[in-house]
């Protein structure tokens, strides 16, 4: 299995654009991932855009972020409240938003949602993360949910169990208002990490996994 790493060879600054369509998605996606990449970077900055949200939510999303970014030499998130559920009907004004990013902040890696996801709004998000970053290296994460949806993905990141575990903290002690909902436990965060493990062969016993699309050497 080929190995590759997410580093510089000049040691600069590492530009990283993670992007959800709603309050918790980056972080079930790609909270591990961003756990250890951050870590080992010297430099890095990063921009964390959640594009729906409530009034609610959002003292929610700003403390999980600030979790999950701590390692980060400069970051910038961003909380914006399109509908929930509409995203292709409001598509106008997102597909504005991303024209607005793409001038403010070239990244050297992507984080998006899968393009076959089955939730409208990721699936949108996704569309547009293609249509306007032509030239980057994107990692599509997964989402479990009841819609069955998960795929066979291409792209693994191997995670120590505590990495994985203070993932699941964040996630847990972040998020009181999704405590209601039955898959949105540490059970459920877990069981796909290590499946993603067994499918990589990870010494370390769990992963996470994305879709890699396109990649030059």
């Amino acid at each position: 299995m080929l190995k590759l790493n997410f580093t510089k060879g000049n040691n600069s600054e590492y530009r990283i654009l993670c992007l959800g369509s709603h309050c918790d998605d980056i972080e079930i996606g790609c909270g591990g991932t961003l756990l250890r990449l951050l870590e080992s970077l010297e430099k890095s900055i990063v921009y964390w855009i959640v594009f729906s949200s409530n009034p609610q939510r959002i003292s929610e999303a700003l403390k999980s972020a600030d979790l999950f970014l701590k390692q980060t030499t400069e970051k910038k998130v961003v909380i914006k409240d399109f509908r929930d559920g509409f995203f292709p009907f409001v598509g106008k004004e997102i597909k504005e938003y991303f024209e607005q990013l793409k001038q403010e902040f070239s990244p050297d890696l992507i984080f998006t949602h899968y393009r076959n996801d089955l939730h409208q709004d990721h699936r949108f998000i996704s569309e547009l993360t293609w249509n306007t970053f032509r030239n980057h290296f994107i990692l599509e994460y997964e989402i479990i949910k009841y819609d069955g949806d998960l795929g066979s993905p291409n792209f693994f990141v191997h995670l120590d169990e505590s990495t994985c575990y203070r993932k699941i903290e964040y996630l847990l002690n972040s998020f009181k208002t999704q405590q209601s909902k039955h898959w949105f436990t540490a059970d459920t965060f877990l069981s796909l990490l290590r499946i993603r493990g067994v499918e990589s062969n990870a010494p370390t016993k769990y992963a996470e996994a994305f879709y890699c699309r396109k990649v030059v050497f």
